[in-house]
């Protein structure tokens, strides 16, 4: 019996031997997921299977019967009584949902189609060129990599991530990459006006002076991550990105017209749609702290898909 079970125990070693080797293996080539598909991968690798959300794709069936709310901002800083209605729709969709959209946010969408663009060459530049941004060095302010938890995580995603630290302490433009370096500082001064605009709505809505949450420093700090998300040859197996919520106070989402963002309400899976010229505003574990859970930080996931890329 204590060699059975002596047996037993090293082929459970050998079985995570072997997942550690096949991470490693994968995070050594430098090329992250899209890499795999230059190989032409037509099975994804173990290290991505998804079992729970397999079994989750089983059991679900009818269509969610919900809808993201959308916030139109224009009018926003003209008329007291528009503001005063943003305000209450604002504080609605951190209360029940976490998540909303905003149109005419004041970001031009020739803009926002330059930094989509910029994410998108970069992903796509020559590999060497590429690798020497390739880091798992949390300390850097620009580096690329594919998971940054992969060697935590129990399953790995269908994507590869560039990472800009863009405030406080801006990076040097030279060390941002030069085929997204204009716009990508362009970006983050426009997207910062937006999360001032934001957290005094935020502020507003706790019934608070507009600039309580800005006097806290909740806007100091700007984190931008640029996703790529390449066709997979098999999307039923894994995620593009896994059930999460954001650690930080505030998120704003650029997404192209692929979809397969999602939210979970009421216990439902919802799709997140692309609409032209819309930012997607979620709240961060941060902000749900300091609300003492007024405002919700709720799990949400990206599905992988046999079409893209998806920026």
């Amino acid at each position: 019996m204590v060699v059975t079970e002596n047996g037993k125990v090293q082929a459970e070693n050998m079985s995570d031997y072997d997942r550690k080797s096949e991470i490693q293996e994968f995070d050594d080539t430098k090329t992250g997921v899209k890499g795999l598909l230059e190989k032409g991968v037509s099975k994804i690798p173990r290290i991505f299977f998804h079992d729970q959300y397999v079994l989750e794709k089983k059991s679900v069936s009818g269509i969610p019967e919900y809808t993201i709310p959308v916030i139109d901002f224009e009018g926003l800083n003209k008329d007291a009584a528009k503001r005063k209605e943003i305000v209450d729709k604002v504080k609605f969709a951190c209360e029940s949902w976490g998540f909303f959209q905003i149109i005419n946010h004041g970001i031009q969408a020739s803009i926002m189609e330059k930094v989509i663009e910029g994410i998108r060459e970069f992903h796509e530049l020559e590999t060497e060129v590429k690798k020497q941004y390739y880091s798992r060095d949390i300390k850097r302010k620009i580096s690329f990599n594919s998971n940054f938890d992969l060697l935590q995580a129990p399953s790995a995603n269908w994507r590869d991530s560039i990472y800009l630290n863009m405030a406080p302490d801006p990076p040097e433009p030279e060390e941002i990459p030069e085929v997204c370096r204009n716009i990508m500082m362009e970006y983050t001064q426009e997207v910062m006006k937006l999360g001032f605009t934001l957290f005094e709505l935020l502020s507003e809505a706790l019934g608070l002076n507009p600039n309580h949450l800005r006097n806290m420093d909740c806007a100091e700090g700007l984190f931008i991550i640029g996703h790529y998300y390449p066709p997979c040859p098999e999307p039923d197996l894994t995620l593009g990105l896994s059930n999460h919520t954001d650690s930080g106070f505030l998120t704003v989402v650029l997404q192209d017209q692929m979809g397969g963002l999602q939210v979970l309400h009421q216990n439902q899976w919802v799709d997140v749609p692309s609409l032209s010229g819309a930012l997607v505003v979620n709240v961060g574990d941060l902000m749900q702290l300091i609300t003492n859970a007024k405002f919700k930080s709720v799990y949400h996931r990206v599905l992988a898909k046999n079409r893209g890329p998806r920026i």
